[in-house]
C-alpha cells in the first residue's frame, strides 16, 4: 500500500517511457516523514523547475517580474503628485491602489485615479497636445525593426495557454541528478580556477591594503555631519579601490558607493526606473536565479519546511486553499502539486491565491496570472483539481470578500520572505503592515507559513541603518565568494540585481520611497503575537531532513533553532528565519 512521502521523493518520468503514467511510484519503504531519498534528490525539483521555464521562448522579451512589482510601489506615489501638483492629497492616494483581480480568466480595473484625473483635466489635455507635437517630430524606425518590435509586443488579451507545450515542462519535476551534478561542477569549476584567483590576488595587493570598510563607516558619518568635503574625498577613495568584480570586500563597497552617490545626488525616485531601464529580462534572472539555487540551500530548505508542512495537515483534506503572499514566480508550488497527486484515496481539491503587488502598465496583474496558469496547467497534468485567484493590489488595500474563502476547505497562508517589502509606517496612525497581519487573523487560516529576512537596517537613523546594512550585505557577497565562481556572468547579474538594487533603496531612498524594509525573526515575534497569532512548533522530523539537506552544501552554512524559529545563516549569522502560526482562536 503507497503513503504519501516527501515532495521531493515523487518523480515526474519522461513522456516518451511513461505516457500513459507519468508518475513513477515510490517504494513504500522510504516513504515516512520524508523517505531516504538520496539528498541529490532533495535539491533538484526547484532547478528543475526554472530549467523548464528558461525554456520559454518569450522570457527574453519580458522584464524582471520583482524589479516591476517594486518599482511601480516606489514611484507610483510622485507620479501621483506630478499629474495632481497638489502635495495635500497624497496621503489620500497613497492609501489607495490600482488594482487587478482576476478568478480564472474574469478581470475587473479599478482606477483610483479617476476622480483626481478630471480634477486636473486641463492640465492632463496640455500634456496630451504636448505629446502630440513631439511625436510628429520623431523620427520613424526602419521597418524591418518596426516589424521585429511589433511581434515581440504582448497582447493585451490573456495568453494562450497553449503556446507553452506541455512536453517542455516534462522534466521540470524529475528527481534526478540534475541540481546535484550542476552543483558538483560548480565546484569543480572553482577548484580549476583556483590558481588563477590566486594570481589575481597579488595583482591587486595595494588595493586590498585600503580599509575599505573602514571608509565606507567614515563615509556614512560624514553624510551624518553635513561634511561634503570629507565625503567627496572618502568617495573617490572607495571608487578607486572598489570593484563589482573583485572579492567580497570590492562587490560590497562598489554598490555602497554608488548607493550613497545616488542619496547625495537626490536621485531616489528614479533608482528603480534605471534598474527597470537596463532591460534585464526574465530568462536572464531565472538563469541567475538557478545559479543561486544550485550554490545556497536557503530557499530549497524552506521550501521544503513549507511544503512539507502543509502536505501534514493536508493528509485527510477535501479541499486545500494556499492563499501565497508574494507568489512572484510560483517556485514552490509545482512540488506540492506532484506531491498531493500520490496522496492514497486521490489529491485534494487544489485552490491557490496568488498574491503580488502591480505591474506598471495597462495589465498590472499579467505576470501574476502568468504564474497561476502555469501553476494550473501543472494541476492538469497531475489529475490535481485546481482553481485559481490571481490578486495583483497592494497587499494592505485586500479584503476577505477578494479571497474568495469557501467553506470546509483547509486554509493555508504563506508569505515568504516578502512581508518586509511592505512598509510598517506611512502614516501617523496608518501601517500597511499591521493591516496585512489583521487580515491574517480575520482569515483565521488553519496554518499562518512566515519566513522572514533577518535584518536590522531599516532604523531611521542613517549611520545606523547603513552599519547593519553593510554587515548584513557583507556576509551574502562572502557567501558567494565561498560559493561561486568569482568571474561569473550570472553571480555577477545576480548581485547586481538583487543585493545591488536593495542595497541602493536602503542606503539612499527615505520615507515612502523605501520598500526594503526587514527586521530581525524576533521584531516579527512580538509583531506577530500582538495581533492575535500564536507560534506553533515544527515537526522535528522535517528540521532533521533540513538539517541533512545542509551537509550537501558549504560547511559554513547553518541551521539552527531558537524556540519554535527555524533559522538559516552563514557563518553564525542568521539570514532568514521560518516559523509557524495559528490563530489564538482556532481549534
Amino acid at each position: 500500500m503507497k503513503t504519501l512521502a516527501s515532495t521531493n521523493d515523487f518523480q515526474l518520468g519522461n513522456t516518451e517511457n511513461h505516457s500513459d503514467d507519468v508518475c513513477v511510484p515510490v517504494d513504500e519503504s522510504s516513504s515516512s516523514i520524508g523517505g531516504e531519498c538520496s539528498k541529490e534528490k532533495e535539491t533538484n525539483a526547484l532547478i528543475n523547475f526554472i530549467s523548464q521555464m528558461l525554456m520559454e521562448e518569450d522570457l527574453e522579451n519580458k522584464p524582471c517580474m520583482l524589479h516591476d512589482l517594486l518599482a511601480l510601489q516606489a514611484t507610483e506615489k510622485s507620479f501621483y503628485d506630478a499629474l495632481t501638483d497638489n502635495l495635500d492629497q497624497n496621503s489620500d492616494y497613497f492609501a489607495r491602489s490600482c488594482s487587478v483581480i482576476d478568478n480564472g480568466g474574469n478581470t475587473t480595473f479599478v482606477d483610483d485615479l479617476n476622480n483626481d484625473l478630471d480634477k486636473s483635466s486641463s492640465d492632463l489635455m496640455s500634456i496630451v497636445h504636448g505629446c502630440e507635437s513631439i511625436k510628429k517630430n520623431r523620427s520613424r524606425e526602419d521597418s524591418d525593426s518596426t516589424e521585429h518590435n511589433r511581434r515581440n509586443k504582448q497582447l493585451a488579451n490573456n495568453i494562450d495557454e497553449e503556446s507553452e507545450p506541455l512536453e517542455m515542462y516534462d522534466g521540470v519535476l524529475i528527481c534526478s541528478e540534475t541540481a546535484w551534478s550542476e552543483k558538483k561542477l560548480l565546484e569543480n569549476e572553482k577548484s580549476k580556477r583556483g590558481p588563477n584567483r590566486r594570481r589575481k590576488k597579488k595583482t591587486i595587493t595595494v588595493k586590498e591594503s585600503v580599509d575599505l570598510r573602514s571608509l565606507l563607516m567614515q563615509c556614512a558619518q560624514a553624510i551624518s555631519d553635513f561634511d561634503n568635503k570629507k565625503l567627496n574625498y572618502l568617495l573617490f577613495q572607495i571608487r578607486q579601490h572598489s570593484s563589482p568584480r573583485g572579492d567580497a570586500v570590492q562587490r560590497v563597497a562598489h554598490y555602497f558607493v554608488n548607493a550613497l552617490e545616488a542619496r547625495l545626488a537626490g536621485t531616489r525616485i528614479s533608482l528603480y526606473t534605471e534598474f527597470e531601464s537596463k532591460k534585464i529580462s526574465t530568462f536572464e534572472i531565472l538563469k541567475a536565479y538557478k545559479l543561486y539555487f544550485t550554490a545556497c540551500p536557503f530557499r530549497h530548505m524552506s521550501n521544503f519546511m513549507s511544503i512539507k508542512t502543509i502536505i501534514n495537515l493536508a493528509s485527510g483534506a477535501k479541499s486545500l486553499h494556499v492563499i501565497d503572499f508574494g507568489i512572484l514566480y510560483g517556485f514552490q508550488w509545482p512540488c506540492l502539486i506532484n506531491a498531493l497527486s500520490k496522496r492514497p484515496g486521490g489529491p485534494p481539491k487544489l485552490r491557490i491565491t496568488g498574491i503580488d503587488f502591480p505591474q506598471p502598465g495597462f495589465r498590472p496583474a499579467e505576470r501574476v496570472k502568468d504564474t497561476c496558469r502555469r501553476l494550473a496547467r501543472y494541476g492538469e497534468r497531475f489529475g490535481v483539481p485546481f482553481e485559481y485567484n490571481a490578486i495583483a493590489q497592494k497587499w494592505d488595500t485586500i479584503t476577505l470578500e477578494d479571497l474568495k474563502i469557501e467553506k470546509n476547505e483547509l486554509l493555508i497562508v504563506n508569505s515568504m520572505y516578502r512581508l518586509h517589502n511592505v512598509p510598517d509606517e506611512i502614516e501617523a496612525a496608518y501601517s500597511p503592515r499591521d493591516a496585512v497581519l489583521k487580515l491574517i487573523k480575520r482569515i483565521n487560516p488553519d496554518m499562518f507559513i512566515h519566513g522572514v529576512t533577518n535584518g536590522q537596517y531599516n532604523s531611521p537613523f542613517f549611520v545606523t541603518r547603513f552599519r547593519e546594512a553593510f554587515f548584513h550585505f557583507s556576509t551574502m557577497f562572502d557567501m558567494f565568494e565561498a560559493t561561486m565562481p568569482r568571474d561569473d556572468e550570472d553571480r555577477l547579474l545576480y548581485e547586481q540585481q538583487f543585493f545591488g538594487k536593495e542595497a541602493m533603496n536602503t542606503i539612499a531612498c527615505e520615507g515612502t520611497e523605501k520598500v526594503e524594509c526587514p527586521e530581525t525573526y524576533k521584531y516579527w515575534q512580538g509583531k506577530t503575537v500582538r495581533f492575535g497569532l500564536r507560534q506553533v512548533p515544527i515537526d522535528q522530523e522535517i528540521v532533521k531532513r533540513v538539517s541533512e539537506v545542509k551537509k550537501d552544501y558549504h560547511k559554513n552554512f547553518s541551521v539552527d533553532q531558537d524556540g519554535k524559529w527555524i533559522l538559516l545563516g552563514w557563518k553564525g549569522r542568521v539570514i532568514y528565519g521560518f516559523s509557524c502560526w495559528r490563530p489564538t482562536t482556532h481549534n
